[in-house]
C-alpha cells in the first residue's frame, strides 16, 4: 500500500513539475462509489475540488473554516444553494441525475467546486 501511495505521490509531483499548477489546492479528481460522499470547506477551498460520483448519491459538504461559506450551483435557477455555512455547519444534496454540477461560495464566489455524476 507504501509503495502505492508513493508511485501516485510521485506521478502527481512529476505531472505538476511539468505542467505546473496555480492552485495550492489543486487536488487530484476523486471518485467515491459509495452513496454518501464528503466534501470539506478549509482554507477557502472546497476539498476535494472535483468529485466523480455515482447517481443517487448524497453529497454533504462540511465547514471547517471559521468564517461563513454556501455550497450554490452555478446557474440563473441553483439546483442547490446552502444558507450561509457557519464553522462546523453541514449541508448535503442527493444528485439524481447524470451531469456536471459547477458549485461555488456566494460569499467568496472565487471558491469553486465540481461534481460529476455519472
Amino acid at each position: 500500500m507504501r509503495f502505492k501511495l508513493l508511485l501516485l505521490s510521485l506521478g502527481i509531483f512529476a505531472a505538476m513539475a511539468i505542467f505546473g499548477t496555480n492552485d495550492l489546492h489543486a487536488d487530484p479528481p476523486t471518485t467515491q462509489k459509495t452513496d454518501s460522499a464528503l466534501v470539506r470547506i478549509e482554507d477557502f477551498s472546497f476539498i476535494p475540488k472535483v468529485m466523480t460520483i455515482s447517481v443517487g448519491t448524497t453529497v454533504t459538504w462540511t465547514n471547517a473554516d471559521d468564517v461563513p461559506h454556501t455550497a450554490t450551483a452555478k446557474g440563473d435557477s441553483p439546483l442547490f444553494d446552502s444558507k450561509a455555512l457557519d464553522t462546523d455547519d453541514k449541508f448535503s444534496f442527493v444528485f439524481n441525475k447524470p451531469g456536471t454540477y459547477d458549485y461555488y461560495c456566494k460569499v467568496h464566489p472565487h471558491m469553486t467546486g465540481t461534481i460529476i455524476v455519472k
